[in-house]
């Protein structure tokens, strides 16, 4: 995880942090949001979950803490589909030269 000089006036609080990975981090923690309401609304625990989603309980504990640097975008969208979720991935064209990036919405 490397750090860089923070960007002035960025929306993303990781760039600003200085983050390389900043909006695949950013994604991976929306979805990792979503996956923990779930997880929580349905009173399950880690190894319930685990066994629901195909992961092993230490991969979702490092979830459920938000340690997301090993844990793929795929793993996340997997674990959501295995609980009943609609993952929907959109690519379009930027409108404007800044634009370009990844944008999650759960």
């Amino acid at each position: 995880m490397a750090h860089k000089e923070p960007p002035q006036g960025t929306d993303n609080v990781l760039a600003g942090l200085g983050f390389d990975d900043a909006q695949e981090l950013s994604a991976k923690t929306v979805l990792a949001v979503k996956l923990n309401e779930l997880i929580d609304s349905r009173g399950l625990n880690q190894t319930e979950a685990a066994h629901l989603t195909g992961m092993t309980q230490p991969k979702v504990s490092q979830i459920r803490c938000y340690k997301l640097q090993n844990i793929s975008l795929e793993c996340l969208m997997r674990a959501l589909v295995s609980l009943d979720q609609h993952v929907e991935i959109v690519v379009r064209p930027v409108r404007r030269a800044h634009e370009a990036g990844i944008t999650i919405n759960a």
